[in-house]
């Protein structure tokens, strides 16, 4: 008989970046290697902050489907309403993980009169969905994962979302609940781990987030891929591409593409969507720089294309953030080869894997001048051995299949 699994988070496919696309391909896995699978999440918003085609219609109530993989194994997806800030702040946030916690709290409870399943994976964050798997274990039984994406309390706290020190401990405190009754508790840095393991004797896991080496992989020829873009063939090309949020500090893209005005061939592109990139448009625009360029996000069709098209990676997030998020889009940089130019302090756990392997150059934090000098070392330097060691890591480290099966090992094991 198939083990049954059930996941429950508001990231989902198909959302195309971050912490859906992992969770949409994570879940995609388990059907393909003989589980039975099913997901409690939101209609995908993410990273636009609005429900997405062709799910609009349905956004107010719920929905369950019936999805397909390409190898034709089925899984269930129950769709729950859920409120998505057009703008987020912080106290929209928590409104957004109430409203979520609350729809899928109600799913949760009718599944809990169905055929049990043998493991409840909750993915954060948002950190109080861990109460729903609590919730079916008491009630069915069965193993509970806790797979951590974002230190979102910390998050909070540090980017002084929620100022008050009193929410902050009760918060700490429900988080200390759900440690306490998982049965898997994993993250997706060495880093994240290491803080995590502060605030529970449990043993936290690695459980890193993983690219296609087979869809995403190095091109040998970039000039016709920079012309594919609409560039001149011999432009160097600084890419960002992402989510645009607070947490990344993306306006110091526009201090560098100012500082490089006067070279005509550097470009600098930031790609993708969020909440902020509408400022930042309008702050380009009042710095007149016609060397930065905005895109929207890129079909899957052609990714990997666009994304080898790019001389420079640029992977920018504030200091404040350290070991609170391990940026999805570094691992698919890895695995075009991409050179990469890192905001990341010493002591950070990114900072420490980077260096280990000599796959990207790192400078200080939410510091103007260190990404400048940055930038103007990767476009002037013979940046080969970066390139190599990216592709190297990518294919030892972060396939799909390895880290799957090695979660998968963990599931059986807790």
């Amino acid at each position: 008989m198939k083990k049954r699994i059930l996941l429950i988070g508001y990231n989902y496919a198909p959302e195309p970046t971050g912490i859906g696309k992992y969770s949409g391909e994570m879940m995609t896995w388990f059907a393909d290697n003989g589980y039975d699978c099913s997901v409690v999440t939101a209609y995908p918003y993410y990273p636009y902050w609005q429900v997405q085609e062709p799910y609009v219609k349905n956004r107010f109530w719920y929905k369950t489907e019936q999805e397909t993989t390409e190898k034709g194994n089925r899984l269930t997806v129950h769709r729950c309403p859920m409120y998505v800030p057009a703008k987020p702040t912080g106290l929209k946030r928590i409104l957004l993980d109430f409203s979520f916690l609350l729809t899928a709290g109600a799913k949760v409870v009718q599944l809990l009169f169905g055929k049990k399943f043998d493991y409840v994976v909750t993915v954060v964050p948002s950190f109080q969905f861990g109460l729903l798997g609590v919730l079916y274990k008491k009630i069915r039984g069965g193993k509970m994962a806790y797979h951590i994406q974002d230190l979102q309390i910390e998050a909070a706290r540090d980017l002084q979302m929620i100022k008050s020190p009193k929410v902050i401990d009760l918060l700490f405190g429900v988080e200390r609940y759900i440690f306490g009754q998982c049965d898997l508790i994993t993250s997706v840095g060495e880093g994240m781990v290491r803080k995590v393991q502060e605030k529970t004797d449990k043993p936290v896991r690695l459980f890193l987030n993983w690219t296609d080496t087979t869809r995403f992989y190095p091109l040998p020829n970039k000039a016709p891929l920079r012309e594919a873009l609409g560039f001149a063939a011999d432009d160097q090309l600084l890419l960002y591409s992402g989510a645009i949020g607070e947490k990344q500090g993306l306006e110091a893209i526009l201090q560098a593409a100012h500082e490089f005005r006067a070279q005509p061939r550097l470009k600098f592109i930031i790609c993708g969507s969020g909440p902020y990139k509408a400022k930042l448009q309008a702050l380009a625009e009042e710095m007149k720089l016609h060397n930065l360029f905005f895109l929207p996000l890129q079909p899957i069709e052609t990714f990997n294309q666009f994304l080898n098209a790019a001389d420079v990676h640029l992977i920018i997030q504030k200091a404040n953030a350290g070991d609170l998020v391990m940026p999805s889009k570094l691992t698919t940089v890895l695995a075009v080869g991409g050179v990469a130019v890192i905001t990341s302090n010493p002591g950070s756990g990114m900072y420490a894997l980077v260096q280990e392997h000599q796959m990207g150059i790192l400078v200080e934090a939410e510091n103007q001048q260190a990404l400048n000098e940055g930038i103007a070392a990767a476009i002037a330097q013979d940046t080969t051995q970066y390139s190599q060691n990216a592709r190297r890591y990518a294919e030892q480290h972060l396939s799909l299949e390895g880290v799957m099966g090695g979660y998968e090992q963990l599931l059986l094991t807790s």
